[in-house]
């Protein structure tokens, strides 16, 4: 009978090791970058209709053409304080549509 490891070990390790050993990382960022939008600026949930992440590229779209427009004269803004707020680098780009 193989013995069992029964040291213990921060929760914040084991749920990493779950995570990391189930690939959920993908899934995780993809909450959390929306999250992170929406924190950013209280309008944004009012004229947001949809955000997708597809690989390392935010797709945000909106139901204001005007506020599409003011948003798009910051985007590089936006993108380093979505990562600033998500603690590493997920977002490389992002589309306002």
């Amino acid at each position: 009978m193989a013995k069992r490891n029964t040291d213990p070990i921060p929760i914040s390790d084991a749920l990493g090791e779950f995570v990391e050993k189930n690939k959920l990382q993908k899934g995780i960022d993809k909450i959390n970058v929306e999250d992170a939008w929406y924190a950013l600026n209280p309008a944004f949930k009012t004229y947001t209709t949809s955000i997708r992440l597809q690989r390392d590229t935010l797709l945000v779209n909106l139901s204001s053409s005007v506020f599409r427009e003011e948003l798009s004269y910051g985007k590089e803004k936006i993108r380093a304080r979505l990562n600033e707020e998500l603690g590493r680098e997920i977002v490389k780009k992002l589309v306002l549509r």
